[in-house]
């Protein structure tokens, strides 16, 4: 980068997250902050998801500014909320069945929040929501999909992935593309076009 504009680092080790920055012409690193989320959770208390997920992604674009001067560090996170129960990533492909079984044919509600942090203080934060109604699929093609879906239904706190086959377990989607994928993307270009010309 140019002399006098600030690094940017991602703190998180989310490959979809990575990409989206990639793609999108952000020159950054990764460093993926060394918390425990079960341990913020229970902290956090009986919160909002949206106050949670922002929780989340503070704690973890914080974690990693202590350890820089200048960078502006982005911490991302999402809450998924089913009926009043919170969902975390599933461990195991037992599990993952289980959290298709719950959700089908309901919405859920997925709450994502991206903060930035310059030594060790957050500068800006935006947290956006979408709501996601599942179809009614059959025992069958929850079989069926986790068969092509593989290892990477793990890796997202829904159990699918709408970039690629998870799309068809929906019925209907409102909200922002990007905040499904775990980054509300267009604010936080807006906001790095406008600091110390981090891009152009």
């Amino acid at each position: 980068m140019d002399s006098g504009v600030p690094e940017i680092i991602l703190a998180s080790k989310s490959q979809v997250r990575s990409r989206l920055l990639k793609r999108a012409g952000v020159d950054f690193f990764v460093r993926p902050p060394d918390v425990d989320e079960a341990v913020i959770k229970k902290k956090a208390g009986d919160v909002s998801t949206k106050k949670l997920a922002r929780i989340l992604a503070e704690t973890k674009a914080r974690q990693v500014s202590s350890d820089f001067t200048d960078a502006l560090v982005i911490g991302a996170d999402q809450v998924l909320e089913c009926q009043g129960v919170l969902f975390d990533k599933p461990a195991g492909k037992k599990a993952a069945r289980e959290h298709l079984m719950k959700l089908r044919g309901k919405t859920h509600h997925l709450t994502c929040s991206v903060c930035v942090a310059q030594r060790g203080e957050i500068i800006w934060c935006q947290t956006d929501r979408a709501d996601m109604t599942m179809l009614n699929f059959s025992n069958d093609f929850v079989e069926y999909y986790m068969e092509k879906a593989g290892d990477n239904i793990q890796a997202s706190v829904g159990a699918y992935q709408l970039e690629n086959i998870g799309i068809q377990l929906f019925e209907s989607i409102k909200g922002d593309y990007f905040t499904i994928l775990g980054l509300p993307l267009l604010p936080l270009l807006g906001f790095l076009r406008t600091k110390n010309g981090v891009f152009k």
